[in-house]
């Protein structure tokens, strides 16, 4: 299990040191996704991780996801085309059985994603696993906040350990919301990220805790990034801000805008 090979269909936007850049299409779960498609696109951020049941838009028919028709499904990767925008993830979904996971996989594999983020019930991880081999599509672990099972790193290791093709999608924000140090929560996790949600929060510690624009919260984001680039992560940051819905393209633009200065600073350091 890698991503070295998550390179292989992202645009240049946001991939400084190695990294991609995109962002998670619940940012925008307020619009169909054909309407999320064009405010991703306005940002000019070449990348997205989709999530299962977004109403489709744009004269489509159907949602998104596991239960989308071929005919809507070859609509929507034709207005990617159009837009020049690729699909490196989907998530987070919970399928329940077989069925519902050669679904996730098939709907993957038809868009060309490189992994699922999903938080998958227990007894399924030898049957994802197996089909993450047959398919070469990895399942990265989610940490939504305390209740959720997969909240510490500590159970997403459980579920890796013995699963060459489960990883982790490394959420910071839940990881300060649920109380733990997001750095030390990615050393924990060194060489099992697949991919990280990125989003600030205005209060550590508080499962409840809104949602901020990165930087503009309590997360020490140069930390994470030279943590990242010391793991030499080669994954997607998915910017996915969960407040000021109708009206965050601004906070998507300023979180990239951070993002591209703290990497500069980073590797003006390393070259030091």
């Amino acid at each position: 299990m890698g991503n070295d090979s998550l390179n292989k269909h992202t645009a240049d936007s946001g991939s400084t040191a190695g990294f991609i850049l995109g962002v998670q299409m619940w940012t925008f779960s307020k619009f169909t996704f054909a309407e999320a498609l064009d405010r991703v696109d306005s940002t000019g951020i070449k990348n997205i991780e989709a999530y299962d049941k977004q109403k489709l838009g744009g004269g489509i028919t159907g949602n998104f996801g596991l239960n989308m028709d071929p005919a809507s499904r070859d609509q929507i990767m034709e207005l990617l085309k159009k837009k020049g925008i690729h699909i490196i993830a989907m998530g987070v979904i919970v399928p329940v059985d077989l069925p519902g996971w050669i679904k996730a996989f098939e709907i993957a594999k038809a868009f060309g994603m490189h992994y699922i983020t999903s938080e998958p019930i227990k007894t399924q991880w030898d049957l994802i696993d197996s089909l993450a081999g047959i398919y070469h599509i990895d399942v990265a672990i989610h940490d939504h906040p305390i209740p959720n099972p997969y909240w510490s790193p500590d159970s997403v290791l459980a579920a890796i350990k013995g699963h060459r093709h489960i990883g982790a999608c490394a959420d910071v924000g839940h990881w300060a919301r649920n109380g733990l140090n997001p750095v030390e929560c990615l050393k924990k996790l060194e060489g099992h990220i697949l991919g990280v949600h990125l989003k600030d929060i205005v209060k550590f510690n508080d499962p409840n805790a809104r949602d901020t624009a990165v930087r503009k919260g309590v997360i020490d984001f140069p930390s994470i990034l030279a943590e990242l680039k010391r793991q030499n992560f080669k994954g997607m940051l998915s910017i996915e801000q969960e407040s000021n819905w109708y009206n965050n393209v601004p906070d998507v633009m300023f979180t990239w805008n951070y993002y591209e200065a703290a990497l500069r600073n980073l590797n003006s350091q390393v070259s030091k």
